[in-house]
């Protein structure tokens, strides 16, 4: 696979200690050169679910939570509760500007919301990728260098199987193709699905 610059910044190894991926699927790229090459071959073996689980750690955190953003906006709920709206809007606020306020309003609105959704998980995202989950005047506390992938790869699962979970070999190969476009430098947007 060309390009992808931005899926090249961690060794395969780091990547892949932290995404745990199933046997199976870790055992077929234990040989590859780098994520991108590792990607391809879990989906050129239809394990797509895979090959987006190890996408959500190999992005960088930005742009990983930018397509756990895009995932979700690809399909859209029936009905948007306000706390999730909020908490995806503030995830791309965080995206745009990763400040602290921005990565605790993300987290706010995700924890108001229940965590039961594409949107609250970005906003997961977000927070877990910043440098410390700690209250505010607390000793900092630094999340775990796995976990902004966690929340990432629950937001892209949660969207895959939102409303007609059917879909979600054809949302996840669409899902990766946004993801090889915010690996090249795009913006990752995806057409959202007709209700």
């Amino acid at each position: 696979m060309s390009g992808l610059v931005k899926l090249r910044a961690l060794p395969l190894p780091d990547i892949l200690a932290r995404a745990a991926l199933p046997t199976a699927a870790a055992s077929l790229v234990a040989g590859a050169a780098d994520a991108p090459s590792a990607i391809a071959t879990l989906r050129a073996n239809d394990m797509l679910a895979d090959a987006a689980r190890l996408t959500a750690f190999a992005l960088p955190r930005r742009e990983a939570v930018w397509w756990a953003c895009m995932c979700a906006r690809a399909v859209p709920p029936a009905h948007s509760p306000d706390e999730d709206r909020l908490a995806l809007e503030s995830a791309e606020e965080w995206v745009r500007r990763q400040t602290d306020e921005t990565r605790r309003a993300a987290f706010a609105h995700a924890q108001a919301a229940g965590f039961g959704t594409p949107e609250a998980w970005a906003g997961v995202a977000a927070f877990w990728s910043g440098e410390s989950m700690s209250p505010l005047g607390q000793p900092a506390v630094p999340p775990g260098p796995q976990l902004p992938g966690t929340a990432v790869a629950g937001a892209v699962t949660l969207a895959s199987v939102r409303t007609q979970p059917e879909r979600r070999g054809a949302r996840l190969a669409r899902f990766l193709d946004s993801a090889a476009d915010i690996a090249n430098g795009g913006g990752g947007r995806l057409e959202p699905e007709a209700a």
